[in-house]
């Protein structure tokens, strides 16, 4: 068993390194981990590893502020086709996607080196947004899926999308973070909480539960100014 007793200060620590850190939201909620990295650190061999060891979706969380600057919707109020009428999610009252991205830099979009390309372009993006001309950089659609997080964060919702970009600041990284579910080829379904923190031990990866950045971060973390990190 992982010992849970300050593992958020090793996993700020992990992040700000450029380990990933396993996350878990809630039994009441999508009930998966998600393996996290700063989108700062991505490189092509850790694309593999997302989608060899995780298997999800690879997506990328931006702070609220920052998309809002990119002028990125949520891309449930972007669409007008049927299917996006009347949201019926059973863990949340909307999802958290915008547009999906490729760096216009990349080929088709979906290699690992392209998909590193995207991503850690994006964190530079979002470590500079006001100098960022968004539709210069990106093109949509394309293979990476970008994320906004509520424009309160965990006070308003408290979903991997808001937790990576809580732990992202703790880190005083760029506000950008790369999030994917961890599936089991065995179940053919979410990978379970043990199995997942099975593999955090294993590598020697931090694992979290949503409630341990909940009480730790809590509702400190609102959006507001922009960074302009550099």
């Amino acid at each position: 068993m992982i010992e849970e007793t300050n593992t958020l200060d090793e996993a700020i620590e992990a992040f700000k390194c450029g380990d990933p850190v396993l996350v878990f939201d809630a039994d009441d909620r999508e009930g998966e981990t998600d393996l996290i990295y700063a989108a700062e650190h991505v490189t092509p061999p850790d694309v593999a590893q997302l989608r060899n060891d995780a298997g999800g979706l690879i997506c990328v969380a931006l702070a609220y502020e920052v998309a809002e600057v990119f002028n990125l919707p949520y891309l449930d109020d972007s669409i007008s086709h049927p299917a996006s009428n009347d949201l019926d999610l059973e863990y949340d009252e909307r999802s958290s996607f915008s547009l999906s991205i490729n760096h216009r830099d990349t080929y088709t979009g979906i290699t690992d080196n392209d998909r590193a390309r995207t991503i850690t372009a994006l964190a530079d993006a979002a470590a500079r947004p006001a100098e960022t001309d968004f539709a210069d950089e990106f093109r949509a659609p394309g293979h990476i899926s970008v994320l906004k997080t509520a424009p309160n964060v965990l006070d308003e919702r408290q979903g991997h999308t808001e937790f990576s970009i809580a732990i992202a600041r703790e880190a005083d990284c760029a506000p950008a973070a790369v999030v994917c579910e961890m599936l089991d080829d065995g179940t053919v379904d979410a990978l379970s909480p043990e199995a997942a923190r099975q593999y955090a031990e294993t590598h020697g990866y931090p694992y979290l539960n949503g409630a341990q950045i909940i009480d730790r971060i809590g509702t400190r973390q609102e959006s507001g100014s922009v960074s302009t990190r550099s």
